[in-house]
């Protein structure tokens, strides 16, 4: 049986550490037997072939994609190729992409506080992203989105309003998934940088969402 290929792009904000990001999305899913091509050429998202892989996980604050690549890329993910992302991936990639944001499902706005310690809420306990994973006390940036209301959500955080009073006890995504047509689409608003993604909670909900858009769960 042929490996599972998947792609994953990188770029944007150093901030973030998009290179080692990507390297340890590249590790995860290698551990898992797939066949990851690692580049920060954007164009890659858009080529020809991009339906050929299982899954795409851009690692990208921003940026942008010519339009015809694009479409390309939005037809392989409604065709079955799934798409991933964590934190500033899905959630900031392509901004000015309206057919990406309809995928994504996602966008940030705030993260109130900067770096702060909130609880990231599990849900949904009975989902296979989920197992076993109780509510946990996570220190990073507490994502503030606005979602698409199609998405199931598995985790969620709850803003106090220390920051933005507001926006007291409003509920919001952590960990969703949806779909794009066929293709499986997976977010996690944890790891705020590529450190964060060795937390125990943080590792295990990104290699299950990974696998579970890329139907591999």
């Amino acid at each position: 049986m042929a490996r599972r290929k998947a792609l994953v792009v990188y770029g944007g904000m150093e901030l973030h550490t998009p290179r080692q990001g990507a390297e340890t999305v590249r590790h995860i899913l290698e551990e898992h037997d797939f066949a990851v091509e690692v580049t920060d050429d954007y164009d890659a998202l858009g080529a020809a072939d991009v339906g050929d892989n299982a899954l795409v996980v851009p690692v990208i604050t921003d940026g942008a994609l010519e339009k015809d690549r694009m479409a390309n890329l939005i037809a392989a993910v409604q065709a079955g190729t799934g798409l991933a992302g964590y934190h500033m991936g899905l959630a900031t990639s392509f901004r000015s992409s309206v057919p990406f944001r309809y995928a994504a499902s996602c966008y940030w706005v705030s993260h109130p506080g900067n770096i702060i310690t909130y609880t990231v809420d599990v849900t949904r306990p009975d989902h296979p992203i989920m197992a076993g994973i109780e509510s946990f006390e996570h220190t990073s940036e507490q994502y503030y989105l606005n979602y698409d209301p199609a998405v199931e959500v598995l985790a969620t955080t709850t803003f106090s309003g220390e920051f933005h009073p507001w926006r007291k006890d409003v509920v919001m995504p952590v960990v969703f998934t949806t779909t794009h047509g066929q293709g499986r689409v997976f977010y996690s608003s944890l790891g705020h940088t590529a450190d964060e993604l060795d937390l125990p909670e943080v590792r295990t909900i990104l290699t299950r969402g990974l696998l579970w858009a890329a139907r591999a769960l």
